[in-house]
């Protein structure tokens, strides 16, 4: 049963089937393979970062004691708390220190859109490798790819500015200018240092990669709009007397 009911479902998809990879050298294709390569660039040096902020601190029975913060996808600073100087905590003057900042939302949205577009990606690849035939000839599917195109252009532009203005936010959340924030750097005797953060270029590739995304997908809509109806039509209304 459990062959015949995946062979029932996989026949219909078979029917028309015409496998020819020289679509790949096409310009529709061809761009396609780059927004699939550029998305999981995208999801890669946004989703896998890891890093640290770390203080030197001084207090009671403490001489410059590294503190460190670890932080990561989906930057839920907020969350994240400093190590203490010592078991004693400075003799009683040290609470938890918490970086602060939730930029969960703008992470999660700009590495979920990369997911989708690269998952979108296969899908039409497999449509212009085995049925570019059924492409050109049905005149909803250029339509559908064309719609499809311009709103993942304006969700890339979208998702990317928020990201690099999350990103520029959590520079500054885990950079020197915490160190007047954290409330028990200020007790008597007790001294804070800023001492390193984790080069966040990675990141700002992430950003670079959104921005690249971008371009190639309002490039894209050009490439499709030319297979559709539309054009067509437009051509014919320009060409008339």
């Amino acid at each position: 049963w459990p062959w015949f009911l995946l062979s029932a479902l996989v026949s219909p998809m078979l029917v028309g089937l015409r496998m020819d990879f020289g679509v790949l050298l096409e310009p529709l294709a061809f761009v396609k393979v780059l927004e699939w390569l550029f998305a999981i660039f995208a999801f890669a040096t946004c989703g896998s970062f890891q890093g640290e902020t770390a203080l030197l601190v001084s207090c009671e029975g403490v001489v410059n004691k590294t503190i460190t913060a670890a932080f990561a996808y989906p930057f839920r600073l907020n969350t994240v708390v400093f190590s203490a100087p010592d078991p004693k905590d400075c003799g009683g003057t040290w609470t938890d220190v918490y970086l602060t900042g939730n930029f969960s939302s703008s992470a999660q949205c700009f590495v979920t859109l990369a997911a989708l577009v690269f998952l979108y990606c296969i899908t039409a690849l497999v449509v212009y490798i085995g049925y570019y035939h059924v492409y050109q000839e049905n005149n909803k599917l250029p339509l559908t790819d064309l719609a499809i195109s311009v709103l993942t252009a304006f969700l890339w532009l979208v998702s990317t500015f928020v990201w690099a203005k999350a990103l520029a936010d959590i520079k500054v959340s885990t950079g020197a200018s915490i160190i007047p924030g954290i409330e028990s750097c200020k007790a008597p005797g007790t001294t804070c240092h800023f001492l390193s953060v984790t080069n966040m270029g990675v990141l700002n590739m992430s950003v670079v990669f959104g921005l690249l995304n971008m371009i190639l997908w309002a490039g894209n809509v050009w490439l499709i709009y030319k297979d559709t109806d539309l054009h067509n039509q437009w051509n014919r209304i320009s060409e008339s007397p």
